[in-house]
């Protein structure tokens, strides 16, 4: 993780922190490779070409740079957590309610 990244990540406060750790668990067990930097000002996560932003806000957690028909069928099954322009947000109350191995489709789907 670049310097700018993880003074991000050391930043938030103890609900986002622990969000953002576990899907940064997820992305890591699925990509151990994966490097992590900062654009746009978050965590970006690359692998082989593709990348992955991830942001943390008060409402909970933000991805950038997937599409629906790169989703792993996560889509599908929380239809109202994605967004037109590529963007996903995760709300606090619904992360706690979404299964890891869905967050491993997604991420499959999205670095993979």
């Amino acid at each position: 993780m670049d310097d700018a990244a993880r003074a991000y990540v050391d930043a938030l406060d103890p609900d986002g922190r622990a969000l953002f750790d576990r899907l940064h668990a997820v992305i890591l067990a699925e990509h151990p490779g994966a490097t992590v930097r900062s654009a746009y000002k978050m965590p970006t996560y690359d692998v082989g070409g593709r990348s992955l932003h991830v942001g943390v806000w008060k409402h909970g957690l933000s991805l950038y740079g997937w599409s629906a028909e790169r989703s792993g069928g996560f889509c599908d099954r929380y239809p109202q957590l994605c967004g037109a322009r590529g963007t996903l947000k995760i709300p606090h109350a619904d992360a706690a309610r979404i299964p890891d191995e869905h967050l491993r489709d997604l991420v499959r789907a999205v670095l993979g």
